[in-house]
């Protein structure tokens, strides 16, 4: 039985990464191919079944919207179009709310969940991994009274959904950890641990010796428990 359960636990180790990282990929691919039309299938253009065709023409399409939008005459258009969203009431919050995140994690000049940071919660004491997406601004800053960070906290082990905090500066350790080593840390909880740092922290400061029952002063002070007279001030 010593001898099944070893091997038997060998082969979950291999297959269970592979099974989950097909399965996820799957899911991406079917739910990207479920956006284009039948009349834009294999089937209806070619009259036979070609796999993985409309993932690939979501990629094309994808990157052809981004060739076109990079000029002028396509950001007058996108513009143009999202001023007529704009005019939508209940389409306009959920494109406005859905396109401000967008824009803050995918942006590439965005400084969303581009640093790790260690912080204390829930409570003093208990810490966990969060990750920075900026400052406070708007009517919250002026609300805040000193240096204030914005952090995500993400749960285990689904990252996706977390919590919220606004944190002062001076409470917050940044990590010289990537991301990805952070989120594979809080996913696996806390099994795969990131890799550590070759920075060697600084040696402490060591207080010259002093006999016992001497209580250190600076030069020409005496103090009570000190023996003999002060000496010169320097």
């Amino acid at each position: 039985m010593r001898f099944l359960k070893k091997y038997f636990i060998t082969g979950l180790l291999i297959w269970v990464p592979l099974v989950i990282t097909v399965w996820v990929l799957g899911v991406l691919v079917a739910t990207l191919e479920g956006f284009v039309p039948n009349f834009l299938s294999a089937e209806s253009l070619f009259g036979i079944d070609i796999p993985g065709f409309r993932f690939v023409l979501v990629i094309v399409v994808v990157l052809l919207t981004g060739v076109f939008t990079a000029n002028l005459l396509g950001r007058t258009l996108v513009e143009q179009w999202e001023k007529i969203v704009g005019r939508i009431p209940l389409v306009r919050s959920i494109y406005n709310s859905v396109k401000q995140v967008s824009d803050t994690v995918l942006a590439p000049n965005g400084q969303a969940f581009r640093q790790a940071v260690l912080i204390q919660y829930p409570r003093h004491g208990s810490w966990t991994i969060a990750f920075m997406t900026g400052t406070p601004s708007g009517e919250v800053a002026e609300h805040l009274q000193g240096d204030y960070v914005s952090v995500y906290i993400p749960t285990t082990p689904n990252p996706t959904s977390g919590f919220f905090l606004m944190m002062p500066r001076s409470d917050v350790i940044d990590l010289r950890i990537s991301v990805d080593a952070a989120l594979k840390y809080v996913v696996s909880m806390g099994v795969v641990a990131p890799p550590a740092t070759t920075a060697a922290a600084a040696p402490p400061s060591v207080p010259p010796s002093v006999p016992p029952g001497v209580i250190p002063t600076a030069p020409g002070v005496r103090r009570p428990g000190n023996d003999g007279p002060a000496g010169p001030a320097q």
